[in-house]
């Protein structure tokens, strides 16, 4: 039986376009980023550089690139959230059936960018008995200490949670762990269809 439902952001409420952000930075010659550079952008995941070091470091590798120029390429990335997928989650909170809890991979720049251009972001957080932001809590998806984490936190038991997100290593580890899961295809899936996508769990 299922008691908490675990849902990430991206993908599933708000809208990606994940080719985006490189997109961008090509049109100022900037090819291909390196592994240290990947590697510098997890960590900023977890909150271990700050959204100015984050800015430097691109800069310092890519003197082309002004701070206007990251910040827009970085956000790009970014899309629409439509106010229906509020109203669905909102209509589920209020029937308080089940634990409703946000577990995301994003950044300081993403959330700031988020809450400047979505207007009912409050009204999506209050929808949550909690909200975990990788940044703000310093792990990230897949790795199994943000599940753990979150367990803990909530005395949660594996069996009894469905984690939802689009991206697959993240539904694995997941399921490894023991919870259900639902990987969310957004060409052809919507969270709204929850209910009779994964009518099974219910």
């Amino acid at each position: 039986m299922i008691k908490t439902i675990i849902f990430d952001f991206g993908d599933v409420f708000i809208n990606l376009d994940k080719a985006a952000t490189q997109q961008n930075l090509e049109k100022i010659q900037i090819k291909e980023l390196p592994e240290h550079i990947h590697s510098r952008n997890r960590d900023y995941e977890q909150g271990f550089v700050t959204s100015d070091e984050i800015s430097d470091i691109y800069r310092t590798e890519f003197p082309q690139l002004q701070h206007r120029d990251f910040l827009d390429s970085w956000n790009s990335i970014l899309l629409d959230f439509p106010e229906y997928r509020l109203q669905f989650l909102q209509k589920l909170a209020e029937k308080k059936k089940f634990e409703l809890i946000l577990l995301s991979n994003t950044n300081e720049n993403h959330i700031e960018n988020i809450k400047s251009r979505v207007a009912f972001y409050e009204d999506f957080k209050e929808c949550f008995d909690a909200f975990y932001l990788s940044h703000e809590i310093g792990m990230r998806k897949p790795n199994p200490e943000i599940f753990e984490f979150v367990f803990e936190q909530h005395k949660l038991k594996a069996e009894e949670c469905l984690f939802i997100d689009d991206t697959a290593e993240n539904t694995e580890a997941a399921a490894a762990l023991g919870m259900h899961v639902w990987n969310l295809e957004p060409t052809r899936e919507d969270v709204i269809d929850l209910f009779t996508t994964k009518k099974e769990l219910f």
